[in-house]
């Protein structure tokens, strides 16, 4: 109640504005003119008249003034929190609400709904309600309710002017206010020459008062363009007793399709008559509405003709060239394609262009498919000789070969000379694959050599990607080791290459014994990559035999039967030996003094020299 009195005092704070304005013919009237300036959603353009007793169609502007769409939006008349007896009361107090109250007049189910508003942008709405008979002349002021899945709006405000319907007015009164809808979440009802033609249409009463007698009739003709059913029955008219607020009742039909209809959609017309009243007296009021169906049968002569393939008075549309940003596609990766369509003809333009870019299948799914989803481009027109540029963002699927796959622009457009004339054009798109190897465990015997000696190295290299590596090869080095490298060959996807190689030590390890191992390869190109790998072997001096250090007299106690070369023949090795050693020590000797007896001769001619 608290709402209903400050919208009541709202309304009587303008009456007073306008209480010095006479209403035409009629003493002082109980309205209120509501500013509208305080509303945040509602606008109105224009102040709707309308009569006592008739029914008014009130039009006014709902706008999503923020900034975020509304989702579902309902729009109907609020009932301000005021508990209604029943229809015929009458409110007494200085506000008068204007329209007869009816049965769900406020409830949700016959509210107008709005669907989603974008922000800022408007929708125009038509709320429909009888004027009621006991009212004077002048403003009034109703409130409307609006709310969503993501908004409620407080009571606003809507005026229009009454003015006191005459006789004459309603007599002349012989088209209703109902409003029917037709067909409504329905498909279009479709047959198929010479089979009987069964279908529904659903009539819906969108507006808030019953309908009653309604009689809903089909305008028919003998022209076959217009109409495309026989008329077999005498009548086709559907009644019904009434046909409450939001009441939905079904039309159901059976149609003979003529013969010589053709292929299309046609406009059926209905006109439907009802009384407005419970009584069943007085006139009837009538509406007409229109429904669709659609006959598939022959098609219909076309002065242009239909497109032959063989004729060569149609344009022709090629693709004059493309690239693709980056230039290398890798599999999984997205890429933009740039096409540049051209008309190749010389004076036959073509217009209506629809291009459809059809991917090249591997395992029933496409290889190349567009970020968007759509893979259909149109182009208004293409003079002779004009080149349009086609921009669309795609993907390379992840898991295909590495070659280049195919993609089909199917092409639809008009020639002056011919409709719906098709062709096809194909470019080929390279995918590329990356390379991917491994390599397993590095074997090396010894991994402790001397200098001069060799090591055996192997192991293997795996390819896990999906091309081919060429020419494998496997390179060592390392400061301790000779250069060395070993050829695998080609290895295929998913198969296995082996390294052998024998490294010879150089000189001795002076680091970490890390010796370095390059695995390279080619691509179908001959691009060479490379990929380093380690693996640990030690290079030593050779150490020679040290026969002084030999203690032969710890060799007397082996046994006989184990003794060695030297053991065996020890006493004349020792002689031998020491013969040498006494021989070498003698001729030392003698050559130490035949150096020392030349170098003082010297002396002395240098002596003498000086003397003289």
């Amino acid at each position: 109640m608290k709402k209903w009195k400050r919208w009541m005092i709202g309304c009587l704070a303008v009456l007073a504005a306008f209480g010095s304005v006479p209403a035409a013919g009629v003493g002082e009237a109980q309205a209120a003119y509501k500013n509208m300036n305080d509303n945040e959603f509602i606008s109105v353009e224009k102040i709707t008249a309308a009569k006592t007793g008739q029914t008014a169609n009130i039009t006014f502007k709902f706008t999503n003034t923020g900034d975020y769409d509304l989702e579902n939006v309902k729009i109907g008349f609020s009932n301000y929190d005021v508990d209604f007896l029943d229809d015929s009361e009458t409110l007494e107090s200085n506000f008068q609400f204007p329209f007869e109250i009816t049965k769900g007049m406020f409830d949700e189910e016959n509210m107008k709904e709005l669907g989603t508003v974008k922000a800022g942008k408007s929708r125009n709405v038509t709320l429909s309600a009888r004027v009621r008979r006991d009212i004077k002349e002048g403003y009034y002021c109703f409130p409307v309710k609006a709310f969503g899945d993501n908004f409620s709006m407080a009571d606003e405000y809507v005026n229009i002017w009454v003015s006191v319907a005459t006789s004459t007015d309603e007599e002349d009164e012989d088209t209703g206010d109902l409003d029917m809808i037709l067909g409504e979440g329905q498909n279009t009802p479709d047959g198929t020459y010479p089979n009987v033609m069964n279908f529904s249409i659903n009539m819906r009463n969108a507006s808030t008062f019953t309908a009653y007698d309604v009689v809903v009739s089909l305008e028919m003709s003998e022209d076959k363009t217009k109409y495309p059913f026989e008329i077999n029955d005498a009548n086709y008219d559907r009644r019904f007793e009434k046909v409450d607020p939001g009441e939905t009742v079904s039309l159901d039909y059976s149609m003979a399709i003529q013969k010589d209809t053709y292929s299309g959609y046609y406009p059926i017309k209905a006109q439907i008559q009802y009384r407005d009243n419970s009584t069943h007296t007085g006139d009837y009021l009538k509406i007409e509405r229109t429904f669709y169906v659609r006959i598939h049968n022959k098609d219909k002569e076309d002065e242009l003709g239909e497109f032959n393939e063989n004729d060569r008075t149609q344009a022709r549309i090629i693709v004059d060239s493309f690239e693709t940003v980056p230039a290398d596609i890798i599999a999984g990766q997205e890429f933009e394609l740039i096409l540049r369509m051209k008309n190749a003809s010389s004076g036959i333009p073509a217009s209506n262009i629809l291009f459809s870019l059809e991917s090249e299948k591997v395992s029933d799914s496409a290889v190349f498919t567009t970020d968007t989803g759509s893979s259909s481009f149109t182009v208004n027109s293409l003079a002779p000789g004009e080149v349009k540029e086609l921009r669309v963002m795609m993907k390379a699927r992840s898991g295909v070969d590495q070659r280049s796959y195919s993609l089909t622009i199917n092409e639809t457009y008009d020639s002056p000379e011919f409709k719906n004339a098709t062709n096809k054009v194909v470019v080929d798109i390279p995918v590329r694959q990356i390379p991917r190897l491994s390599t397993g465990t590095i074997d090396v015997m010894p991994d402790n050599i001397t200098v001069g000696s060799e090591s055996n190295v192997m192991f293997p290299v795996n390819n896990t990607g999906r091309v081919t590596l060429y020419n494998v090869t496997a390179r060592f080095e390392a400061d301790s080791i000779e250069p060395s490298e070993a050829y695998v060959g080609n290895i295929k996807p998913g198969e296995t290459g082996n390294v052998d190689a024998m490294i010879r030590g150089a000189a001795p390890t002076m680091d970490d014994g890390k010796v370095k191992i390059i695995v390279s390869y080619e691509d179908e190109d001959g691009v060479i990559t490379e990929v380093e790998k380690e693996m640990t072997l030690f290079v030593t001096e050779e150490m020679p035999m040290d026969y002084e250090s030999i203690d032969v007299g710890s060799m007397d106690g082996m046994e006989e039967v184990e003794q060695s070369f030297f053991s065996r023949h020890k006493v004349p090795v020792i002689i031998g030996a020491a013969v040498i050693l006494i021989g070498g020590g003698a001729g030392l000797s003698a050559l130490k003094k035949r150096r020392r007896k030349k170098q003082l001769q010297a002396e002395e001619e240098e002596i003498d020299d000086e003397i003289s």
